[in-house]
């Protein structure tokens, strides 16, 4: 009886050896790939966000990794990208995080020029319900083109907020919170470029924090 459990328990050691080895495998065949889909998406969303008429300097060669709780929602640094033309900034991309999605944190990536306008706002990820809060993706529906043109006229702009809160921008039928945590991140992104757009430009380089 003794030899039998012995053997039973070398089996399944083997066997999460092999499981783990596997797991560890995979991770590291499919890490690259990976990265490379994220960078892809990511010089997808500034294009679109920070069009190249928008710039005749590269946009790497002005991202910052600015850290800041309070307006981007996240306690880690995160990457603004600045539109420089003719020795001037224009515009901002803004990647931030909405960290009361219903589903947990919505990444972002928000456009504003220097004078607080939108020129777009774009999901990167999230854990959203399939069906009800993914409709922040532009494939799901164009719910997030209706940050295109707005702006904050200050903190006590009751606009921003969703409808059923008494604000302008629609919610999702059966699922509030998603579209609510949203507007909230990006209201956030335009108070900070509104009160200190300092911060923008004086934070490390982005190769610098790496």
């Amino acid at each position: 009886m003794l030899e039998m459990m012995r053997k039973n328990a070398l089996v399944l050691a083997i066997f999460a050896l092999a499981c783990t080895a596997f797991v560890a495998l995979t991770h590291q065949l499919t890490r690259q790939t990976i990265i490379e889909q994220e960078q892809a998406q990511l010089l997808r969303v500034l294009d679109e966000l920070l069009p190249g008429s928008s710039h005749d300097e590269p946009l790497f060669d002005h991202c910052v990794m600015l850290t800041n709780k309070q307006f981007l929602g996240s306690s880690e640094p995160l990457p603004v990208f600045t539109a420089v033309k003719n020795g001037q900034a224009q515009g901002y991309a803004i990647e931030a995080i909405a960290p009361d999605g219903y589903s947990g944190e919505i990444k972002l990536m928000v456009g504003v020029d220097t004078q607080g306008i939108l020129s777009g706002v774009r999901v990167l990820n999230h854990n959203e319900t399939p069906g009800l809060g993914d409709k922040i993706e532009l494939k799901k529906s164009s719910w997030m083109l209706s940050f295109n043109g707005k702006n904050l006229t200050g903190e006590d702009d009751t606009r921003w907020a969703v409808r059923n809160d008494g604000g302008q921008f629609d919610a999702f039928t059966g699922a509030t919170i998603t579209p609510r945590a949203v507007v909230k991140a990006v209201r956030k992104v335009l108070l900070l470029v509104g009160q200190q757009p300092h911060l923008l430009t004086q934070a490390p380089a982005c190769g610098e924090s790496l």
